[in-house]
């Protein structure tokens, strides 16, 4: 009977129920459960099961340049980071508001890192959460609107709750990336959360966007209500490759 109602649990694709039912069967546990232990012991292994890959399509989806955590994210005085400020952020609560943290600094100090870890937990509470770098993604979009599929891009855009933006400012803006910059702003003001890096300062966004009408429009909706990362110190890398050759000399 055993034999058949594991099959059946697999069959019906309830693997937590699987594996927990299976090893307690292996280890002679089974046998001690009540019947209300025993489902309630079930049924939480399946939930635990569900939502462990909930959270795994969740980060695969997200396409994260690094593999991230909040755990792993290095303080210092002189970065300019306090671990009290960042895990104020891991509530999630600035997701629920929609609203957005700019995180600035020089080459190397550990943005994207950042980033990604942040948005890391964010899936692992639950909310959907997409990575890009902006120049690929402005390339992307408006190679879209070419062949037509621009509307289900921003569309798939529009349905996560947070939204990464890397490498803001490292080109120049066109005429056709910052109209499909401020669509996106846009599409988010109000209704969905952003983190942007940046190695320039937010002093200078004004000046990289460009236009000034347009400059003035998505700075309104990104700036004056965000959160403020502005990381400082030399490059973690730099200081990573340093400790690396002096643990192989």
């Amino acid at each position: 009977m055993n034999a058949t109602t594991l099959e059946k649990m697999k069959q019906m694709k309830l693997f937590g129920m699987h594996r927990a039912f299976k090893t307690d069967l292996e280890s002679g546990r089974a046998d001690t459960y009540t019947a209300d232990e025993i489902t309630a012991h079930l049924i939480e292994a399946e939930w635990d099961e569900r939502q462990n890959r909930s959270i795994e399509q969740k980060i695969k989806n997200a396409r994260f340049r690094y593999k991230a955590l909040l755990e792993d994210v290095y303080y210092h005085p002189e970065r300019n980071l306090e671990k009290n400020q960042l895990l104020r952020y891991a509530d999630c609560s600035f997701i629920d508001k929609a609203e957005s943290i700019l995180i600035t600094g020089p080459t190397g100090s550990g943005k994207s890192y950042l980033a990604s870890a942040l948005g890391h937990h964010g899936c692992s509470m639950g909310y959907r959460v997409v990575y890009y770098s902006l120049p690929k993604l402005l390339s992307k979009l408006k190679m879209s609107k070419a062949d037509g599929s621009y509307l289900k891009e921003v569309a798939k855009i529009e349905r996560q709750h947070l939204l990464i933006l890397d490498d803001f400012g490292l080109q120049p803006f066109d005429s056709p990336s910052r109209a499909v910059l401020m669509e996106l702003i846009e599409d988010r003001h109000g209704k969905g959360s952003l983190i942007i890096t940046s190695q320039l300062p937010v002093s200078k966004w004004y000046e990289v966007i460009g236009e000034k009408t347009i400059a003035d429009a998505i700075l309104d909706r990104i700036v004056h209500s965000a959160h403020r990362l502005e990381l400082k110190g030399e490059s973690l890398r730099k200081k990573r490759s340093v400790v690396t050759t002096e643990a192989m000399a």
